[in-house]
């Protein structure tokens, strides 16, 4: 028989929140009235111990996961194909420890005496780094496996698929600067940001008039200008950060 709820929380390994934050979240759910999983962390659970997931579905109609942004948690999920249903993201990048106990006293719809808190590590020694696409999003452009150079997508004109991320460099989000519709997460990038799992904001184009007045073509050109200065400022933070991988990767072969 199910359990009503449980609390899935992902003490991340890649440093996105204060130690301080991790710990105190750790301890307020201690005092909750339901089954806690402390996950080290998410990210290598959902690539490398999947059935671990697939449990808590079979046995909690209502899991509340408390990790980063929940675009970023949804696409692990489905990318790895993880069968987890009828779960609710809190955010621990924008929510406080206080806000995010007390949304969970008030949603919390059993009383558990016998309630567990247990912590869990992975096997995979090191957390991954790796890359997730939002497949409502991607257009199939192929301009992110065309720009990764450590084989850690397929692509063809009618797919992409991450097939190798542990491939991936830590700290080198390159390809996902590149993304022309926002379309890769990284989760475990320090920065808040739609490249880290943060919902793209609406871009509504202004309708053009058939005619274009001399003040409007005026404004228009500088607008286009500012967009290719930003684009070429995004290029070359991408490129560099390639570079750095490349030459942290011939580090590693040079000390083996």
């Amino acid at each position: 028989m199910k359990k009503q709820n449980c609390l899935i929380y992902c003490n991340c390994g890649a440093g996105i929140i204060p130690n301080e934050k991790q710990n105190s979240l750790a301890e307020s759910f201690k005092e909750l009235n339901i089954d806690v999983f402390e996950l080290h962390d998410i990210c290598a659970f959902s690539l490398n111990e999947k059935e671990v997931l697939h449990n808590f579905e079979k046995q909690y109609d209502k899991k509340f996961i408390v990790a980063c942004y929940p675009r970023a948690i949804q696409n692990i999920f489905q990318q790895n194909k993880i069968t987890l249903g009828n779960y609710e993201v809190l955010n621990f990048r924008e929510l406080s420890t206080e806000n995010i106990v007390e949304t969970l006293q008030e949603k919390i719809t059993e009383d558990t005496s016998d309630s567990n808190y247990e912590v869990l590590k992975s096997s995979l020694d090191v957390p991954a780094w790796y890359p997730i696409i939002d497949e409502s999003r991607c257009t199939l452009c192929g301009q992110c496996a065309r720009f990764c150079v450590f084989g850690v997508y397929k692509y063809n004109k009618k797919s992409l698929e991450v097939v190798n991320p542990l491939s991936c460099k830590n700290n080198c989000p390159a390809c996902g600067r590149t993304c022309p519709a926002s379309a890769i997460i990284f989760p475990r990038l320090p920065e808040n940001s739609v490249l880290s799992g943060a919902e793209p904001g609406s871009k509504a184009e202004s309708a053009k008039p058939e005619k274009k007045e001399g003040l409007f073509v005026l404004l228009n050109e500088r607008n286009n200008a500012r967009r290719n200065i930003f684009k070429q400022g995004v290029m070359q933070q991408a490129e560099a950060e390639k570079l750095k991988a490349i030459e942290e990767f011939k580090k590693g072969l040079e000390k083996k």
